[in-house]
């Protein structure tokens, strides 16, 4: 494995997750929608009012992701770490937080013991008085746990179960960042893309495996409304296979299908940021970049180089 490849292609996942937030922002919920032949710009706007260039809560909670990983050796003190990077996020007043993300951290002490089981366990209450409780706020940020566990599926597969159960306990929600992170670190070690090699690590393979190979053909516009997790991964994977995993025309493709475009794109982003790498990247995308905490591409590559050494 070569490891300048390796280390481009971990920043990729970061800066492939971050420009394609940027860049769906600007037509989330359909308040601005792409012309025929137009591609994808950062203008900012869309449903938190964001600058150009500016990411949203997508790259934001991944970054929390990213910064809890780097604390501690064992699962719940990482957990801990980054419930209190969610709460320090969402106590900044963020323009743009999902519903159910918001109903779980809304009221939540930080300075609570054990703070990564009491956060979850807020989760397990929210799903269980909500029906629809498998939205797509864990997917967006789960690309992290990727870069902390290179060489250690199991851990990985892990991890990405408990970091998506800190707001959203549906099975859903947890499966498809299993199947996500799986995907990413897949791409990362240099080994493609191929979301289907994860399905050994969920309880329901052959579920999965219809998902799957329902986005592979059809409109991709009949995975609309994708808030639902499921819906998120197949416009994202969808796209990715119809462009012939090229990165902007899958990018395009995803924010063409409307709805939660700075979400399918991010998420998109991130596995093709891992596949080809962040030297492939746009400059001007690259250049533009940023967002909570105070951070710039230079930042995200720093913390996926640090996360996966």
């Amino acid at each position: 494995m070569d490891a300048v490849t390796t280390a481009d292609r971990a920043c990729g996942v970061l800066l492939g997750l971050a420009c394609g937030d940027a860049l769906g922002v600007p037509y989330e919920f359909d308040l601005r929608r792409l012309g025929p032949g137009e591609s994808p710009a950062m203008l900012g706007g869309g449903a938190g009012d964001f600058a150009p260039g500016e990411w949203s809560d997508d790259t934001s909670m991944a970054v929390a992701v990213a910064e809890g990983l780097r604390i501690g050796h064992d699962l719940p003190t990482r957990l801990d770490a980054i419930a209190r990077r969610f709460l320090d996020w969402y106590h900044t007043s963020p323009p743009d937080v999902g519903i159910q993300t918001r109903g779980v951290l809304d009221g939540l002490d930080a300075d609570l013991p054990h703070l990564g089981a009491a956060m979850s366990t807020r989760a397990v209450v929210y799903a269980k008085t909500h029906p629809h409780a498998a939205g797509n706020g864990a997917l967006m940020r789960t690309a992290p746990v990727a870069l902390a566990y290179l060489d250690d599926r199991g851990a990985c597969a892990e991890t990405a179960r408990a970091v998506a159960a800190l707001t959203h306990a549906d099975p859903d929600a947890a499966d498809s960042c299993v199947l996500w992170t799986e995907a990413v670190r897949r791409a990362v070690a240099g080994g493609g893309i191929d979301v289907a090699s994860g399905l050994d690590l969920v309880p329901e393979p052959d579920r999965w495996r219809g998902f799957l190979d329902e986005a592979a053909s059809g409109d991709l516009a009949r995975f609309t409304p994708n808030g639902w997790t499921v819906r998120t991964l197949q416009v994202a994977y969808g796209a990715i296979l119809r462009s012939g995993h090229r990165l902007e025309d899958a990018l395009t493709l995803a924010i063409e299908v409307g709805d939660d475009t700075d979400t399918v794109a991010a998420v998109a982003g991130t596995l093709l940021g891992a596949h080809h790498g962040a030297s492939t990247l746009r400059q001007e995308w690259v250049t533009a970049i940023h967002g909570w905490p105070g951070y710039t591409a230079t930042t995200l590559s720093d913390v996926a180089l640090s996360l996966m050494r």
